[in-house]
Parts: C-alpha cells; structure tokens; sequence
C-alpha cells in the first residue's frame, strides 16, 4: 500500500501543481538523505523549491507586464561615477517601503546620469517585493491620456493607469505636452494620490514644471500631491555617454549647474 502511494506521487504532485516540487523530487530527496535532515526538515525542503520557483516564475511574468524598456540593475549603476549620489539612501529605497507606503520618488538630474537605469532597476526591486509595476515615457503616457479623452474613454485609461501598484514616467520634461496635458496628468497625479506610488525621472527641477506644462497653477496642484510624501535623489554627475569623449578630449567638459531638490 505504501510503495503504490510513493509510486503515485509524482502523479500526485502534478494534480496538486507542485510542479517544481515533483520535477525536482529525487534530487531533494536525495540532499534531504545526504543532510541527514529530519520529516519536517525534508518537507520545508521540498517546499522552499516550490516556492522558489513561483516567486521565480511570478517575477518573470510581472516583468514583463511592466513593460520596461531595458534590463537594469542596482548592481550595475556604477556609484563611483556619480559621487553626488548616496548609496544607503537608494540602497533604503530598494527595500521598497515607500512603494508599500504608496510615497513618490523623484529622480532628477541632467541627461545620461543613470535615472532611467535607477527607475528601472527600482522597478525590478518592487516586483521583487511582490508590488505590481508598469514602466512608460512620460510623453507616451500624456499621448495615451489625450487619446483617451477625444475618444471618450478618459475613465478606462485613468482606472487602468491606477492599478500598478508602481507607475514609473520615464523622462519627464524632456519634449513639450500638448495643451491639454496638465489637467489630465492631474486627474492620473489625484487618482494615484496616497493609493499607489508614482516614480518620475526628469531634467527639470521641479520649479520649471509649471513650464514643462504650459500651466502654472495645475502644475503646483501636482506637486503639492506629489511631494506630499515623497523621496528626491538627485544627480549632479557627467553624462555617462559623454564622459568617455570629455577624457579623450574629444569636447571640453562643461560645468553642471547645480540641481534644486525638493524636501521629502
């Protein structure tokens, strides 16, 4: 009776969609027995393979749902080359509390310092943490915003936008908006406000958004809410892809004027 139950369960581990746990058996088994490991050690064995390969499985599907345009990592940002960062401060944030909290992050500095490479790869960290994420420009979200409205489905786009528990707009400031922009990035900016976490990189200092959007007024009604609970890194550094010229003299190297943060 017994040896038909142990013939069985692989078959019974595939009704059970333990799927990991019965393509690995013989091997777990086998460690368990060479570990000398107990009942209850063995099944916290089996089981640890399981759930290693759902949280493996979950974080490939959930990135590839977010949509980011490039593979980044926090262990590939060289720090050493930008100096005016704090690695505690970003390595406090990929532990992704503020994301749990449902704060923003700014990240803000001239062209090529690493922001997208720091939004990415905090992104990867969220869906790591289990928090679901979606990565997009920031022009393509406006021209999805706008489209939305002349077809009269403004309401669909908002709600679809506010389920990430994540949103990351990519390249703030760096192309004009359209005139109607700033009221419908408000309407994203309040719908999203204190229920999920919104990650913006820009070359623009926050004072010069009110340009950026052509509106003033609705401008400071963004980022009241935006740094109502917020978190600001700021790059000060070379732009990677220009550094290489700068050191051969290739151009000259120019000074970068210094960023004004904004207070968390």
């Amino acid at each position: 009776m017994v040896s038909a139950g142990v013939d069985a369960l692989p078959d019974m581990l595939t009704r059970l969609k333990l799927t990991a746990m019965r393509d690995r058996l013989d091997g777990l088994l086998d460690e368990a027995a060479r570990c000398d490991l107990s009942l209850r050690e063995t099944l916290a064995l089996l089981c640890g393979a399981e759930v290693a390969h759902r949280d493996e499985r979950r974080i490939q599907m959930d990135t590839a749902i977010a949509k980011f345009p490039h593979q980044r990592t926090l262990e590939a940002f060289d720090f050493a080359a930008q100096p005016s960062l704090d690695p505690k401060q970003v390595r406090d944030l990929a532990a992704c509390r503020w994301v749990a909290n449902g704060d923003a992050l700014l990240i803000q500095g001239p062209p090529g310092v690493g922001k997208s490479h720091l939004a990415i790869a905090l992104g990867r960290e969220a869906i790591r943490h289990g928090y679901s994420v979606l990565f997009t420009s920031a022009t393509a979200l406006v021209t999805t915003l706008v489209k939305g409205h002349s077809e009269g489905k403004l309401e669909q786009r908002l709600s679809q936008l506010s389920k990430p528990r994540l949103l990351i707009l990519d390249e703030f400031g760096y192309l004009p908006f359209e005139p109607a922009a700033a009221h419908l990035l408000f309407q994203l900016i309040s719908r999203r406000y204190e229920r999920g976490s919104i990650l913006i990189t820009s070359n623009r200092v926050v004072s010069d958004w009110g340009t950026v959007l052509g509106d003033h007024v609705v401008a400071t009604a963004i980022l009241d809410r935006l740094l109502h609970h917020s978190h600001v890194l700021t790059i000060r550094g070379d732009s990677y892809r220009l550094r290489e010229k700068r050191r051969s003299g290739l151009i000259k190297a120019t000074p970068v004027p210094a960023q004004a943060g904004a207070s968390e």
